[in-house]
C-alpha cells in the first residue's frame, strides 16, 4: 500500500500549499479580470468611496473578532469549552460593533468629508454578524488543516460576490452600490460555506476559565492586529482625507495590483504555515529551518516578479485598467519595488504567532503603523506618488524589524538570512534586464500595449525558468534546491498510481 501524502507534517503542509495556492491563484486571476471589468463600469470616485468605508469596516472587525480565531488555532489543548467561549464572544461583539458603526456613520463621513460614505457604511455593517457566527468554523477548519475546503470556499464566495453580483449591478448602472452588494454577497456565501464545512456549537454559555485562556493570546494578537491594520489601511485613510476620493481610487488600484502577487504567495504561506508551525512551537531548530526555507521561496518568487512589473507597469496598467488610469503607473512602480517587503514579513508574522510571541510582534506593528500614517501624511504634499514612496519606506522598516524578531526566536544569524536572498536577487537582476531590453525595442516599434506586455513578460519568464533549470546552484541556492527535491518527491507520492500486482 502506498504511503499517503498527508502522512507527514511536511507533506500535509505541501498539500495545504497546493490547495491554498491554487485557490489564491484562482482568486488572483479572478480579481484581475473582475477589476478590469469593474474599472470600465465604475468610476474612480465610487471606488474611493467604497475604499474609505472598507477602511473603517476592516479596522472594526479586529475588535469584533478579538483575535479569537488565531487563539483557537494556536492553543495546544483545545477543548469544547474553548469553542463555546469563542462563539459567544464573536457573536456578541459582532452585533455590538455593527450597531455602533451604524450610529457613527454620519460622523465618519464628516471626518472623511465624503458624504456618500454614510449610507455605504451603514449597508456594510451587516458584514459583522455574517462573519461573527463563522469565526469558530473557519478556525477549526484551519486548525485541522482542511485547506482544500477553505480554498474552494474563498474562490466560490469571491466569484459570486464580485464576479456575479458586482458586475451584474455595475452593468445596470448601480455605481458604488454594485461594489457594496458585491461585498455583502461575498460575505454571505463565505459564512454559509464555512458553517457547512464545520458547524459550530451554537452555545452562548462560556466559563470564566476558558475566556481567560483565550484572551491572553488574543489580547496580544489583537493589539498587533490593530497596529497592522492601521499600517495597511492608514495610507488609504490619509489619502482619502487629504487628497480626496479620486486620488484614493487611483492609489487604491495601484496598491491592490501590487498586493495581488503578495497575496498569492504571502497569504498562502501565512494561512498554511501558521497552523503547521504552531505544531512545531517547541522545536527551535525545525522552526529556524522552516523559516529560512520559507523566506528563500518568497524571495525567489517576489524579487524577479517585482523587477519585471516595475519595468512593464505602463503596459500592465493600460491593459488591465484601461487608458483612463495612466495616473496609476508611477505609484504602482514605487509600490511594486517593495513587493518582497510586503510579502516576506508575513512569514515572520506567522512564526511569531505560532510561537506565542504576540506582544513582541505587537510593538513592532505599532511602529509600522506610525511610519505608514505619519509618512503618508507627509507624502500627501507630493500627491499619490509621495504617499506610495512613504509607504514603501515603512514596508522596508517593518520587513527588517519582523525579520529580527524571527531570527531572535529561532537563534539564526543575519548572515544566514542575507545568504538566503542572494540567489533570488541575482535572478531578479537578469530577469529585469531582459524585460527592460525587450520592452524598449517593442515600444520603439510602436506595437500595442498588450503585445508588449505579453511578449516582454513571456521572454522574462522563459529567461528565469532557463536560469533555474540550467544553473540551479547560482539561482536556486541550497534552500531552493531542497524545495525542488521535496516537491518532486511529493508529486511522485501524491499523483503516481501504484501498479496493480499480477495475479497467480
Amino acid at each position: 500500500m502506498v504511503k499517503r501524502s498527508g502522512s507527514s507534517l511536511t507533506h500535509r503542509t505541501l498539500d495545504g500549499m497546493l490547495w491554498t495556492g491554487g485557490g489564491k491563484a484562482a482568486r488572483a486571476l479572478l480579481q484581475i479580470l473582475i477589476i478590469a471589468v469593474l474599472s470600465r463600469l465604475v468610476s474612480a470616485v465610487d471606488f474611493g468611496v467604497l475604499s474609505a468605508a472598507l477602511v473603517v469596516i476592516g479596522f472594526s472587525q479586529i475588535f469584533a473578532r478579538l483575535g479569537l480565531g488565531p487563539a483557537l488555532v494556536q492553543i495546544p489543548d483545545l477543548e469544547p469549552r474553548h469553542l463555546r467561549a469563542a462563539f459567544t464572544l464573536s457573536v456578541l461583539t459582532s452585533f455590538a460593533w455593527a450597531g455602533g458603526l451604524w450610529l457613527a456613520a454620519p460622523a465618519i463621513a464628516a471626518f472623511y468629508r465624503i458624504q456618500q460614505v454614510e449610507p455605504v457604511l451603514r449597508a456594510l455593517v451587516w458584514m459583522f454578524p455574517l462573519s461573527g457566527i463563522a469565526v469558530v468554523s473557519g478556525s477549526l477548519l484551519q486548525r485541522e488543516l482542511k485547506f482544500r475546503w477553505l480554498a474552494q470556499r474563498e474562490v466560490a464566495s469571491y466569484l459570486f460576490g464580485y464576479g456575479v453580483v458586482g458586475i451584474a449591478l455595475a452593468s445596470a448602472g448601480w455605481g458604488v452600490w454594485a461594489l457594496v452588494w458585491g461585498n455583502l454577497a461575498q460575505a454571505g456565501v463565505n459564512t454559509l460555506l464555512l458553517l457547512l464545512g464545520r458547524p459550530p456549537s451554537f452555545s452562548l454559555w462560556p466559563d470564566r476559565r476558558s475566556l481567560s485562556e483565550l484572551t491572553y493570546f488574543s489580547g496580544g494578537f489583537t493589539i498587533g492586529r490593530i497596529a497592522n491594520y492601521l499600517a495597511t489601511q492608514g495610507d488609504n485613510l490619509v489619502t482619502g482625507r487629504w487628497l480626496g476620493a479620486a486620488a484614493l481610487g487611483i492609489y487604491g488600484r495601484a496598491y491592490q495590483l501590487m498586493a495581488v502577487p503578495s497575496m498569492l504567495f504571502g497569504d498562502v504561506l501565512d494561512n498554511v504555515l501558521f497552523p503547521s508551525l504552531a505544531r512545531l512551537q517547541g522545536d527551535k531548530a525545525r522552526l529556524g529551518t522552516a523559516y529560512i526555507r520559507g523566506i528563500s521561496l518568497i524571495a525567489l518568487a517576489m524579487l524577479p516578479a517585482s523587477a519585471v512589473l516595475v519595468i512593464l507597469s505602463p503596459e500592465l496598467i493600460r491593459v488591465v485598467l484601461g487608458p483612463r488610469w495612466d495616473a496609476v503607473v508611477l505609484p504602482f512602480q514605487i509600490l511594486a519595488s517593495c513587493m518582497l517587503f510586503r510579502t516576506s514579513y508575513k512569514m515572520s508574522d506567522s512564526l511569531s504567532r505560532a510561537t506565542g510571541s504576540v506582544y513582541r510582534r505587537a510593538w513592532r506593528q505599532i511602529v509600522y503603523a506610525t511610519l505608514v500614517i505619519g509618512g503618508a501624511w507627509i507624502g500627501t504634499h507630493w500627491g499619490v506618488a509621495g504617499v506610495a514612496a512613504a509607504v514603501s519606506i515603512a514596508l522596508l522598516v517593518n520587513f527588517v524589524s519582523m525579520a529580527q524578531l524571527s531570527l531572535s526566536v529561532c537563534g539564526i544569524k543575519w548572515s544566514r538570512f542575507l545568504r538566503a536572498h542572494a540567489p533570488a536577487f541575482a535572478l531578479a537582476v537578469l530577469s529585469g534586464l531582459v524585460a527592460w531590453g525587450s520592452v524598449s525595442l517593442l515600444r520603439q516599434a510602436g506595437l500595442p500595449a498588450v503585445v508588449r506586455l505579453v511578449a516582454a513578460g513571456s521572454l522574462s519568464l522563459l529567461t528565469a525558468f532557463g536560469l533555474l533549470r540550467y544553473r540551479p546552484e547560482q539561482f536556486l541556492g541550497p534552500e531552493g534546491t531542497w524545495m525542488l527535491q521535496t516537491l518532486r518527491t511529493y508529486v511522485s507520492r501524491r499523483f503516481t498510481v501504484p501498479p496493480v500486482a499480477e495475479q497467480g
